[in-house]
């Protein structure tokens, strides 16, 4: 007597429709939480670059300008540089915002006269915007 093995091709296929509902299920709620976990990464990273430019600013009696750049955290600037420049004021190079655009930082700034913005257009990149679009700014 031979015994025959493996699926018949009806048991592939309502394996593979299960397997799909419950992706179509449970993906909205996976990519919901990347874009959550995106703006909390940023908020993170602009904490700690805010604490690095108020430890620039007490080192060198300013924050750097706009045209230093958050750059001025890592690298002594070349364009008017401080006299009382010490260290890299971050251990690595400045990272982009989690949606790989650079920070957007002014100083002074238009919110902050006296101090400096810092802010991330979020997903789409422009100002403005809801959800994960919405701009993340450091003042707020």
């Amino acid at each position: 007597m031979v015994t025959r093995r493996g699926f018949t091709l009806l048991e592939v296929l309502v394996v593979i429709v299960v397997i799909a509902l419950l992706a179509t299920l449970v993906a909205p709620n996976i990519f919901r939480n990347v874009g959550d976990a995106k703006v909390a990464t940023a908020k993170a990273q602009m904490e700690s670059l805010a604490t690095a430019l108020d430890t620039y600013r007490l080192d060198n009696g300013r924050y750097p300008t706009s045209a230093q750049g958050l750059n001025a955290l890592w690298q002594k600037p070349t364009i008017d540089p401080p006299v009382t420049w010490r260290e890299p004021y971050v251990r690595k190079a400045i990272p982009d915002d989690p949606w790989g655009r650079p920070y957007v930082y002014l100083a002074p700034g238009k919110a902050n006269p006296s101090g400096f913005d810092l802010a991330s257009y979020g997903a789409d990149g422009q100002p403005g915007g809801d959800g994960e679009n919405a701009d993340i700014l450091s003042w707020k």
